[in-house]
Order: structure tokens, then sequence, then C-alpha cells
């Protein structure tokens, strides 16, 4: 139920003082129980004003409150002959001129999020990280093109059947794997989310979303095909270095972003008198330390004179996966080989299947937390288990 009276009531700020020793003349909102306070931009002495008229004994700042209270009432006249549901906050903004809260756009408000993201890049997130929403953006504004034939939809109208049909869009027009879909939602609603906080709608009509698993096999290369890639003679000057970079990273587990950009300085010797990488995962902007085992260390050693800064050659993540399928043929690997699978290999063939525990896998990927290890390497982890189980019921046997 809406009970359409407000209240306007004018105050003195008296807790804070400008340098004049002045006080802000507040104005505050009542309306269904809900308040919302702002400043007029009028400031006055304590002696100037009477608390218990609400008024200032200046006649010419009364007038400028009076102004106020005047377009206050119009506003709420206005909104209330709409005969649609609005609150404080609306009446506040359409005073003030802004957007009342469900009239916002879908696009228009994911936009102003995005703007604001844009000013918190190298503060909280990274330029790659925005671009993720802006892809979004244009996601959205192709879909509700699309779909409603629109160039945007009411914020407030959204219900669960927009982000079924969103996904729908994004799986048969964008041909997008439902793991990318997942992302684009999970980027989407944390939108929403901030759409509710912000009081801009009532409730989250996605609360009730779950996104489709996703089991993605994980594909990494076992001791005897990396063993094949670590001592096949590669005659071409290009194709063995990409090779020297992907075995490199079997053995320390570097993203390709962390590879390229590994510089000598990120080598240090560590209270074990042993040589460390130390530097920080840009994806996850947490700082990983790995051990430099003596077959990374080899490769660190042929490169040693090639750069005075960088630890091995530069190469770009296109060409980098492109000659790795040239070397995978030259080797005899039968894998589409990428540079995320030297990931992959050094957390299962190198780690795992050498009885790291799961906790220091973790800490070695610079994985933001144990569960994102679990979820991709706990089937190796049961894999690991079913041999040793295997090798114990033969000894069991035999006795």
């Amino acid at each position: 139920m809406y009970d359409y009276k407000i209240s306007i009531l004018f105050y003195l700020q008296k807790s804070k003082k400008n340098k004049r020793n002045k006080c802000s003349v507040i104005c505050r909102l009542t309306y269904n129980k809900k308040r919302k306070q702002f400043s007029t931009g009028i400031s006055l002495e304590e002696i100037d004003w009477d608390a218990k008229k609400q008024v200032s004994k200046d006649n010419q700042i009364n007038d400028q409150l009076e102004i106020i209270s005047s377009e206050i009432k119009s506003v709420f006249l206005k909104l209330k002959i709409s005969q649609t549901p609005f609150t404080v906050n609306d009446i506040y903004k359409e005073f003030k001129g802004e957007t009342k809260s469900n009239e916002y756009g879908v696009i228009e408000y994911y936009n102003l999020e995005l703007a604001k993201k844009k000013k918190l890049i190298d503060i909280e997130l990274n330029q790659a990280t925005w671009n993720k929403f802006l892809y979004i953006s244009n996601h959205l504004k192709e879909f509700v093109k699309w779909k409603y034939d629109k160039s945007d939809v009411l914020l407030n109208n959204l219900t669960m059947n927009f982000l079924s049909e969103f996904e729908f869009f994004l799986k048969t027009e964008k041909k997008h794997q439902q793991i990318t879909v997942n992302k684009a939602t999970q980027r989407f609603k944390s939108v929403i989310r901030a759409a509710v906080g912000e009081q801009i709608i009532d409730k989250n009509p996605f609360y009730a979303h779950k996104p489709k698993k996703v089991r993605k096999k994980v594909i990494y290369l076992n001791q005897e095909e990396l063993g094949l890639l670590e001592h096949k003679k590669i005659t071409q000057v290009r194709l063995d270095a990409v090779r020297d970079c992907f075995v490199f990273c079997c053995y320390t587990g570097l993203a390709y972003k962390e590879m390229a950009s590994l510089k000598k300085e990120h080598l240090i010797k560590g209270f074990d008198n042993l040589l460390w990488i130390q530097m920080t995962r840009k994806k996850t902007d947490k700082t990983i330390s790995v051990p430099v085992l003596a077959k990374a260390l080899k490769i660190i050693q042929k490169y040693s004179d090639v750069d005075e800064e960088y630890v091995l050659p530069i190469i770009s993540n296109q060409r980098f996966n492109s000659y790795l399928k040239e070397v995978a043929a030259i080797v005899g690997v039968n894998k589409n080989l990428t540079h995320h699978m030297a990931r992959k290999t050094f957390a299962s063939t190198v780690l795992l299947y050498n009885d790291v525990p799961m906790e220091i896998v973790s800490e070695l990927l610079g994985h933001s937390s144990i569960r994102v290890t679990e979820s991709h390497y706990g089937k190796i982890v049961q894999n690991k288990v079913s041999e040793h189980i295997l090798k114990l019921s033969e000894k069991l046997k035999e006795k």
C-alpha cells in the first residue's frame, strides 16, 4: 500500500562546519516511512537559524527554501498523478533532474556501471577484465535488438526469461560454448546485483538462476609425451624456441602473460639457496613464487645471453599457439597443443602425479583459492589414488 503523503523538513547540520564556521542546511524528505536527505547548498551560522520554526532569520534564504519545497511538492504531485509506484529516491531524482529508478534501461544502466568500472582500471581491475564487461555490453545491445527490436528495455521489467533468452542468443547467434556463456551471465548478473544494491530495482530478477555445469576434461601431456617434446631435435630456430618456452612452462606452470613478461629481476635466490620465480599473476593479481626446477633452469641458461632484460624469447600468443601445431607434428604428439596445456601439464604430470599436495599445487599455480584447483584437477587426484589402490591390491594378493 502506498500512502501518498510527503514530509519536507529543513534543519541545520551542526556537526559539520565549513571554514567560515557555517553549517549546511539539509532537506529531509520522508515518504512511505523512508527518508532521503540532501544538502540544499545553503550555509548559515547557527545563530541565524531558528530550529523550532525551521526557518532562517534571513528572509532571502527563507525564499530559497520555499522554492526548493515548492519544486519538491510539484515533483511529488507529478509522480502521484502518474499512478505508478515510486520511492522517496525517485522523488529526489526527479527533483534533481535525474532518471526515475524504474525508468532506467538495461543497457543504459549497464553502461553507467561500465563507466564506473573504467575508472577502476589499474586500481581494482585490469584492462583485460574491463574489456570483458565491454563485450557483454555489445552483446546486450545486439540481443535486445534481435529479441525485442528495440534499442533498450526497462530494467524494472526484467524477468528470469530475459536471462534465459540471452543465454540462448549467445549460444545460437554468437556460437559461444557453455563455459563462455556462464562467464557472460556471471558478469551481467553482477551489474544487476549492483542495481539492487543501489535500490534502482526492488529485487534481483535472476536470484534463482543457476548456470549450467560444464564438465571440461583437463587435457595435458603425460610423461611419455613430455619426454618426446623435451628430447626431440628441432632444427628450425623459431620452432625450437617455442618448444623450449612450452617445456619451460611445463615445469613452472606460468601462464602465457607471465611467461612473456618474465624478466631476470623476477629470478630470486630463495631462503633455500635455490632459484625461484617471484612475480604477480596478472589474472588474479596474486603474488606467485615458483621454484625453478632443473629442466627449467637449463632453458633459462640456454637463453641467458639473448636478451638483457627478459628471460625467454618474446613471441606473440597467436604465433606461439600456431607454431605449437608445427612442433606437435614434428615431435609426434597427437594432441592439440596450446600454451595453456603446459600449465595443465605442470599441475598434473609434474606435480600431482609426483604426489605434491593439492594446496601446494594451488599455491604454485597462483589460483585465487584451492577450490579453483580442486574443480580443475580433482579428477586427476582420483586417478592417482586409484593407481595407488591397484598397486596395493596387487601387493596384498602376493601375501
